[in-house]
């Protein structure tokens, strides 16, 4: 006899473009990707000030009926209804807007970055920890079934011993006639809501370089790597235009770089991942991953020197692809990895411990100390509630 499967009730705490991807996500039913022990159901939506909004958006995905528009995020916190909240707001914001929502007994999927900095996410673990809530960084990336299963096949060796991952995700942008030249201009300037590049889009490079260099390990051969960065700042708004950024993992003595700009496009090879045995590459996008191909290294034949004598191994070329499920964007993995952690009453994905997500942020805090860029003290701070 098979059980019923575990309903997880959402409300979606903003109405921008992230949101409405995620929401229209949200409403494929799960077994056209074959989860039968999960369900979703979007209980609401809120807009910071305005019902009409919530209305709109709710029209907009085709929404069930009984789903509800609330015009203020206080409103929906509130809502006795809702077990789990997803934060989409810009990420100067979610420091402030998740905490709400742990503060009201809510569990949170909080869009990526996490917060501003490390010691803000620090704060919002401490508290889902107190509270005995589920909390989440939305690192959609992760939870791809490519995601995985690059994951497991480096576990398990059938690329030998990782040295190197490189990583980008850059956007080509007209960017002073596309974004603007001033604070008034689009977020991904907007120093006053922690705009560039680094917190928006090198996230998504960190990603790679941490699943394969720290995540996959065993504990005993993890180590915080060691950072060095440079940062070429936006002249309109002194926020980071381009970052690249190398990881020097002790334990491993493995090398991370992860490059990101607004100003040039991403690399033809997005992310490399160089094993002693094989190697292993994306193709773009690499934040919505769907093939690869993994080459063994006995193929770049200009590598090795004359009479050099290399590993053996029995790797073949071969080129992976795993569309995503069901249509959609691919977003609904996530949310997925949500429901079945809190109907396994845990408070924290594997996927994306608290710990990595804490790390990943102080790497990030690490980067911009060393180039010199510092946000508006009310997006640094840990006070709460602030209004901004």
């Amino acid at each position: 006899m098979t059980s019923e499967p575990f309903t997880l009730r959402w409300g979606i705490l903003a109405t921008g473009g992230i949101a409405k991807t995620f929401t229209k996500d949200l409403l494929i039913p799960p077994a056209t990707r074959n989860a039968h022990d999960i369900n979703h159901k979007l209980v609401a939506v809120a807009s910071s000030n305005s019902v009409s909004r919530a209305q709109a958006f709710l029209h907009e995905i085709n929404a069930p009926s009984t789903s509800k528009a609330y015009g203020s995020y206080t409103d929906l916190v509130s809502d006795p209804n809702v077990d789990i909240i997803y934060v989409a707001t810009p990420h100067s914001h979610h420091y402030q807007h998740a905490r709400l929502c742990l503060e009201a007994g809510k569990h949170v999927l909080c869009e990526k970055a996490f917060t501003v900095n490390a010691a803000q996410a620090q704060t919002l673990v401490d508290l889902a920890k107190d509270k005995g809530l589920f909390l989440m960084e939305a690192v959609w990336t992760r939870y791809f079934p490519v995601a995985r299963e690059i994951r497991e096949r480096v576990r398990k060796g059938e690329v030998g011993d990782v040295k190197r991952v490189w990583a980008d995700l850059s956007f080509w942008n007209d960017v002073e006639g596309v974004f603007g030249g001033d604070e008034g201009g689009h977020r991904m300037v907007n120093i006053g809501l922690a705009g560039g590049a680094l917190l928006d889009l090198g996230i998504y490079s960190l990603t790679w370089v941490f699943q394969i260099l720290y995540h996959i390990l065993p504990e005993s051969q993890r180590s915080e790597p060691i950072v060095s960065s440079q940062i070429a700042k936006y002249a309109g708004t002194g926020c980071d235009e381009m970052t690249t950024i190398v990881l020097h993992f002790p334990k491993t003595g493995a090398h991370g770089v992860a490059t990101t700009s607004i100003r040039v496009p991403t690399t033809p090879t997005p992310v490399i991942i160089q094993g002693t045995l094989g190697t292993i590459t994306l193709p773009h996008p690499i934040y919505r991953p769907t093939s690869y191909k993994i080459i063994p290294n006995s193929s770049f034949e200009s590598s090795q020197p004359p009479n050099s004598s290399q590993p053996q191994t029995s790797l073949e070329e071969e080129t992976i692809t795993h569309g995503v499920e069901g249509g959609g964007h691919g977003m609904f993995y996530e949310a997925d990895e949500c429901a079945r952690c809190i109907k396994g009453g845990k408070l924290q994905s594997e996927g994306l411990p608290w710990e990595e997500s804490l790390l990943i942020m102080k790497v990030m805090d690490e980067v911009r100390r060393q180039g010199g860029l510092v946000y508006p003290e009310e997006l640094e701070s840990c006070e709460y509630p602030l209004n901004f």
